[in-house]
């Protein structure tokens, strides 16, 4: 019998104004409230036997555990499960975990033993600390840092989920295709990034995950595959009208180069920069970062 444990996320968008619904005989659960907090619980998790963690919320809720989660485990890895009450639900879409998924059905998959998806993700490391600092499914700076603030705008409109994210391309696309040389789309960010060996110059954007599939089956990656993969533009932006329709479906196009766009499969590599960048959904600092390929995670799929 699974013996589980539910993180729920009250501030989740699907949550907001909903209380809990009553749990399941033997399954323990928390609601943290800061993540110091969300590391002890995971401990009392872990010493309490659970190897089943359900996680109820968005993106930004699963990035927060899976950051704690294996110090919190002493490195023993319980399953995961998805309860997909977020905004986006990017991981969840690219695992097969449909809206309305519950507790129980994750409870039904695992005592069932059903076939599971593992998914690496990114581990997040700063010059000078050899700890993790964060891991999470999807790293972006340059217009994706921007894009997300425009995505913000959209929820605040009613806007979730895939209509969201398109009308968010939409926005970005029209931003940077209308606007002059000093617009910030189009002037980019400072970056050194390690795999390129060129030192830092200019970045229209910098994008890496490890996730295979994403909403509205876009691929900005080419053919979904396992693995550290990035997708860099340089900036200014060249050809991008152009561009965007390859840059979305995958395709693979040979002149993509001469616009400045680069696709790269790789372990690891470092970045330095002084702007933000954005891990699924959450803004972060930036600075001496090295991202690389992380820990590999099992989800139960309903």
């Amino acid at each position: 019998m699974t013996r589980a444990g539910l993180i729920w996320n009250p501030k989740s968008h699907r949550n907001k104004g909903a209380g809990r619904a009553s749990l399941p005989p033997g399954v323990l659960d928390i609601v943290p409230e800061h993540p110091a907090q969300l590391f002890q619980d995971l401990q009392r998790f872990a010493s309490e036997g659970i190897d089943l963690v359900v996680i109820d919320g968005g993106d930004g809720t699963v990035r927060e555990v899976i950051s704690r989660l294996p110090e919190a485990f002493a490195g023993r890895l319980p399953r995961l499960g998805v309860v997909p009450n977020g905004k986006t639900n990017a991981l969840a879409i690219d695992i097969g975990v449909p809206l309305g998924t519950s507790l129980e059905h994750l409870l039904a998959a695992a005592d069932a033993r059903r076939p599971i998806k593992r998914r690496a993700c990114i581990e997040i490391i700063r010059r000078g600390n050899p700890s993790v600092e964060q891991r999470g499914f999807l790293f972006g700076l340059g217009a994706f840092v921007r894009a997300t603030k425009l995505a913000q705008k959209n929820h605040g409109l009613g806007l979730f989920d895939s209509t969201a994210i398109a009308f968010t391309i939409a926005g970005a696309a029209t931003q940077t295709l209308l606007g002059g040389p000093t617009n910030p789309w189009r002037r980019g960010e400072a970056v050194d990034v390690s795999f390129t060996g060129e030192g830092s110059r200019d970045w229209f954007l910098v994008l890496a995950s490890t996730l295979k599939r994403f909403p509205l089956n876009l691929k900005p990656f080419g053919t979904p595959r396992e693995g550290l993969k990035v997708l860099s533009i340089e900036a200014p932006a060249r050809w991008l009208a152009r561009a965007v329709p390859p840059l979305l479906t995958g395709a693979d196009a040979p002149w993509l180069k001469s616009c400045g766009v680069r696709r790269d499969d790789l372990e690891a590599f470092d970045l330095s920069f002084a702007g933000d960048f954005v891990l699924d959904g959450e803004p972060g600092r930036g600075g001496d970062l090295t991202l690389r390929k992380g820990l590999e995670f099992e989800f139960v799929i309903p």
